[in-house]
């Protein structure tokens, strides 16, 4: 479904990413994981189109997306919710969902509004209220819901865990096994490896711009109890 070649990416005269490949196939759930500045969040904003990759590519189902604006990575049926939401704080939460529905139309479609009703009732609530008077939890579920209204195959979500309380990262994590569940791809990058390890099938390390380990299906066990593992690349 995603494969990243070789892939080189930085800011201005750093670069941050070092000959970056990995690959994430149909219907699995991957993730990203490492400490701080591993450049994770790079890494994600190369693959959306929000940073220009030096060099490398990134082909969704063969198709080189590398040049292409983060506006048409919907064409592609990837969605992605960013560390920061990006959501129009102004906007009710309804007029946010509307915007990413227009822009789904012409997809097949998999998500409905009754479907984001069942996964966030919350939004079915406050469908009137501005977004930046909701709580950092719900505009996270609006992100997620907004995100799936663009009806994509692959979801990548960049640290979906950060500063949220423990019982919406556990609503949040019930909604992606569902999601899961219905075969949606998805990317995670998150710090927290305990996450991490509970939803997805394998993992890539990050640690310096690299990837520097990979965990096979069923080996988280075995890399959370490797000590020196852990704390060379998550720095706990």
């Amino acid at each position: 479904m995603l494969e990243i070649h070789s892939l080189v990416s930085g800011y201005g005269a750093l670069t941050v990413l070092h000959d970056v490949s990995l690959s994430i196939g149909d219907r699995e759930a991957v993730a990203i994981v490492g400490a701080n500045g591993a450049g994770k969040t790079t890494l994600v904003r190369t693959i959306c189109g929000l940073l220009r990759a030096r060099s490398g590519r990134v082909l969704k189902n063969g198709v080189d997306i590398s040049q292409t604006p983060t506006h048409d990575m919907a064409d592609h049926r990837i969605a992605v919710v960013l560390e920061n939401r990006r959501l129009f704080g102004e906007l009710t939460v309804r007029e946010n969902l509307l915007l990413a529905e227009r822009r789904g139309r012409g997809a097949r479609k998999v998500f409905d509004w009754a479907d984001i009703y069942a996964l966030f009732p919350m939004i079915e609530e406050r469908l009137e209220t501005p977004v930046n008077l909701l709580s950092g939890g719900q505009q996270q579920m609006v992100a997620i819901a907004r995100a799936l209204l663009l009806q994509p195959n692959l979801l990548i979500m960049d640290e979906p865990s950060t500063g949220l309380a423990p019982k919406v990262v556990k609503d949040i994590l019930n909604v992606i096994k569902e999601l899961r569940g219905r075969g949606m791809a998805l990317l995670l990058v998150e710090q927290n490896v305990g996450i991490a390890s509970a939803i997805t099938d394998r993992a890539y390390v990050l640690a310096l711009g690299r990837i520097e380990h990979e965990i096979q299906p069923g080996a988280w066990d075995t890399f959370l109890k490797d000590e020196r593992l852990v704390k060379a690349y998550l720095g706990s």
